[in-house]
Order: structure tokens, then C-alpha cells, then sequence
């Protein structure tokens, strides 16, 4: 069954797509939507984050959300989840919880995250699909501040980035590290590869506009489904892209 979330998000690309709503021009209103669909704030909200995740909007937060244009593809110079890539991309992006659990950082975590051993963190472990077909195993920590807000969130219903933008967490900017690492024990019982498998790794820190550490993630991809290409040409600085695999 369909979330209302959804049902506004798609009905709004709808709209976008047909030229009811123009490039440039301004989205509904919070009210104006809570109107139209007999709801309150929480899923309008949320249904307007994942399209400023997915970046077919703009603005907000004080100011008319305008419609802009949507990207394909998905640069890691752009803050954009896993859920708004896929869809990007015109395929169906699935996640199932393994984990989310509250514990004490251990030295990896605390490292990760700028913050003491020991500081409490949230931290959560997710099989992320494409197309029904498991792609991705994500290994995510979040300051505790910030990951409380988790559970109140089915994660199984979509993303946890665009739940939490829809509660006021911002999310600023990345830095990324990208390698190889073998499949350990959990990720080849997830993945259903054998252990050592060879995949690929994207670590990811993203901050606040503060500058704080609020989440760290550590997301290991099949090499036959996802890979990361990087384009060149004299003089010209281009992003690293993940791209499915045809």
C-alpha cells in the first residue's frame, strides 16, 4: 500500500511532468497541499523533501519551493540519497532493516564521527535494493541526536535522508572515500556472495551547516550491478558518478 508521502511526491512529478507545473515556476503551498489531501504537515513535509532530495524542487524553509530541473545520474559532488538516485534513474529503490540499534561508540565509530568513546550513537544496518534486487549493504551511524529520530520512521518505507530532512535535519555537504574491501561474513550472507568477494566501498561523512559530523556511513556495493565512472576533458573538473550497471 501506498504512503501518503508517496501519493503527494508522485502526484506532484505528475503534475511536473504533464506542465501543470512549470520549470521555474512556484509548488504548492504546505496549506494549500494539507488542503488538497485532507492531511496534516508531517507527510506534506516529508513528501517535499524527498522531491528537494531527488532535486526536482527547490527553496523552501521560508521561502515558495520553485520546480527545477531533475538530473539524471547522480554525482557524489551532489548530496542526494540512494533512494532519490534510483528513482532518478527511472527503477525502483528498495531497503530492507537488518538493525537499528542505540549503543556506545566503539573506536571506529567515535573516530567517524568526531566524538568521545563511549558517547551514545545510533547506529543501523540496512540490505538496499534496485529493482527488487539486493545491490547495496549500508552501515550507517548517526549521532545520537540526530538517529533518535529514526525511530519513529518504518525505515523499511523509504529513505531514512529524506525522513530526517522532513524533521529539520540538514544536511549540508560530504566528503566521500571510495575503495575496495572483501565481503566479511554479514555482507556475504546479505549480499549472497561468497566471503571475500571483492566489492566496492563508499565511505561518506556528512555534516551540518555547522560543519559537524551528524552522520558516517559505510556502504559496500555489488561491482556486477553498481559501479562509479569519472569523465575528463583538458581543464575541466568533472564528479565521480555511480552508475547501474546495464
Amino acid at each position: 500500500m501506498t504512503t501518503l508521502h508517496v501519493a503527494i511526491a508522485e502526484d506532484l512529478r505528475e503534475r511536473i511532468r504533464d506542465g501543470r507545473l512549470e520549470v521555474g515556476g512556484v509548488v504548492p503551498s504546505e496549506a494549500e497541499l494539507c488542503e488538497q489531501w485532507k492531511t496534516s504537515r508531517a507527510p506534506v513535509r516529508q513528501a517535499l523533501a524527498t522531491l528537494r532530495a531527488d532535486g526536482v524542487i527547490s527553496g523552501g524553509r521560508g521561502r515558495r519551493a520553485t520546480v527545477s530541473s531533475n538530473a539524471l545520474g547522480q554525482p557524489f559532488d551532489a548530496l542526494m540519497s540512494y533512494s532519490a538516485w534510483v528513482r532518478s534513474l527511472g527503477r525502483t529503490p528498495g531497503q530492507r532493516t537488518l538493525e537499528l540499534a542505540l549503543r556506545p561508540a566503539d573506536p571506529a565509530a567515535a573516530a567517524a564521527l568526531h566524538i568521545e568513546e563511549g558517547a551514545l550513537v545510533v547506529q543501523g544496518l540496512r540490505l538496499r535494493l534496485l529493482d527488487g534486487v539486493p545491490v547495496m549493504l549500508e552501515r550507517a551511524t548517526y549521532l545520537e541526536s540526530v538517529g533518535r529520530l529514526l525511530f519513529d520512521f518504518d525505515s523499511d518505507s523509504g529513505s531514512q535522508w529524506e525522513y530526517l530532512q522532513s524533521r529539520g535535519v540538514e544536511f549540508a555537504a560530504a566528503s566521500h572515500i571510495i575503495d575496495a574491501v572483501a565481503a566479511d561474513e554479514t555482507d556475504a550472507a546479505q549480499l549472497e556472495v561468497p566471503e571475500g568477494t571483492p566489492l566496492l566501498r563508499q565511505r561518506r561523512s556528512a555534516r551540518n551547516p555547522r560543519g559537524v559530523i551528524i552522520e558516517h556511513n559505510d556502504d559496500r556495493y555489488l561491482p556486477t550491478e553498481i559501479a562509479f565512472t569519472l569523465e575528463n576533458a583538458p581543464n575541466v573538473r568533472a564528479p565521480l558518478v555511480r552508475r547501474a550497471q546495464p
